[in-house]
């Protein structure tokens, strides 16, 4: 009776939804939750997030602060850090993060704080789903064992789902209400009722047989890119030896209409998922005494580049008879990818760190990022302009952000390193290419 009660009230939008972890994921899917009709509670342990989330001012870009604001103001949309919120949600969608360890392996630490605190409150009725990205079984083996020790049962009392988030920070076409949704659930009934939920707000929604094959949806898609990422990484590194240029062959190779999809160089891999969901994978398939040796290889290739970028700088100080050490340098964009505020896991943060322990004097540079912690100091953005740029011995560019004047690098810089091809058509003398 209590899940039937459930699925009444997904369907009519009576259902109460909670979301725990209001970030990347959690703040746009409970805009999205809101917006279809749902009463809607964020739950963070930042007050900062939480204060600004009933304030109506978004700390997310992809969500607009007025949309936010008529939300709250609405009654649909709200946040709290008290975790007794729980006992009165329908449905729960858990979204924290899911970072490494030092030693490479998973550190699913927030999910089992979350469940802990989700255990301690669950009622008969309640849907709960996981959209934190992890290894295969981590439903099954981690949460289900928590929530049913309660003394409910899993497809009797309550439900319990994985559906992997597919969030794209900054990507304008693609949002969170346009990216079809996994969903796979313990018991069939789990997945009926998660993908009712999804499809009450979201366009398109896919079931899948299993929690397992639904988390592991989510480690192929993003080894799928750090693969391809690190394969054209290593012909970059082979075209510079031989002194080709990796961008013309990528363009001619896409022109084929069939059998070949470009990827391309960079300073490294960079973000929320890629340069880490390839080792949950890995770490998991050891469990079972496979080694994922194809995975492993890609990311030691893309985790090399920031070495390869810094050896390049050194190269071109080198032709001007400079050192790396003493040298101004400027880096050009630290967050992870363009048009964000976003630096977790950039390679601009390995660059940085490199340079400044061979001695380098390092600057940066982003319009979406004004402070930066690194090496346990705080750097500030630098003004970018024509009469601030001779100032440096080498500007490198490491994120392409569309509102930088790059004719203005090109011909006010001494020596520039595009690791991003944004110079692409622009020639100089002292222009050096990934």
């Amino acid at each position: 009776m209590p899940l039937s009660e459930l699925r009444r009230k997904i369907k009519r939008r009576e259902a109460r939804v909670g979301v725990i972890g209001t970030g990347y994921v959690g703040l746009p899917l409970a805009v999205e939750f809101a917006s279809a009709g749902f009463d809607v509670v964020g739950i963070d342990t930042a007050n900062w997030k939480v204060d600004r989330i009933l304030k109506g001012d978004s700390y997310i870009p992809d969500v607009d602060s007025d949309r936010l604001q008529k939300l709250v103001r609405q009654g649909k949309l709200s946040a709290t850090t008290e975790w007794d919120t729980i006992g009165e949600l329908d449905s729960i969608n858990i979204c924290v993060p899911t970072p490494l360890r030092k030693t490479q392996d998973p550190d699913v630490s927030h999910i089992i704080a979350a469940v802990k605190e989700i255990s301690k409150r669950l009622r008969p009725g309640q849907l709960i789903i996981l959209e934190s990205t992890t290894y295969p079984g981590t439903t099954e083996e981690v949460i289900l064992p928590s929530l049913e020790k309660t003394g409910l049962k899993v497809g009797k009392d309550f439900h319990l789902a994985f559906s992997p988030e597919r969030v794209d920070p900054g990507n304008r076409k693609f949002k969170t209400g346009d990216i079809p949704k996994v969903v796979g659930g313990i018991t069939p009934a789990c997945t009926e009722t998660a993908v009712m939920l999804y499809q009450s707000c979201l366009k398109d929604v896919v079931a899948v047989s299993s929690t397992k094959v639904a988390e592991m949806v989510k480690l192929l898609e993003n080894t799928f890119r750090s693969v391809n990422i690190g394969l054209v990484n290593e012909i970059s590194l082979m075209c510079h030896q031989m002194k080709i240029n990796v961008w013309e062959v990528i363009d001619a190779a896409a022109t084929k209409p069939f059998g070949f999809m470009p990827f391309y160089p960079g300073p490294g891999l960079g973000g929320h998922c890629i340069p880490i969901d390839p080792f949950y994978l890995s770490w998991k398939a050891k469990l079972i005494g496979f080694e994922a040796r194809f995975i492993e290889l890609a990311g030691r290739i893309n985790g090399s580049m920031p070495y390869h970028v810094v050896g390049m700088i050194s190269d071109a100080l080198n032709e001007v008879a400079k050192s790396l050490r003493g040298s101004r340098i400027l880096i050009l964009g630290v967050a992870y990818k363009r048009d964000i505020d976003d630096v977790r896991e950039s390679p601009a943060l390995d660059i940085i760190r490199i340079l400044q322990s061979k001695g380098a004097e390092v600057s940066y540079s982003d319009p979406y990022v004004a402070n930066l912690e690194t090496n346990g100091s705080v750097l500030q953005s630098a003004p970018l302009s024509a009469e601030t740029l001779p100032m440096y011995d080498c500007v490198t560019i490491v994120t392409d952000h569309s509102n930088f004047d790059y004719k203005s690098v090109a011909n006010n810089a001494r020596i520039v390193v595009d690791t991003r091809n944004a110079l692409s058509g622009i020639t100089g003398t002292h222009i050096h290419r990934l």
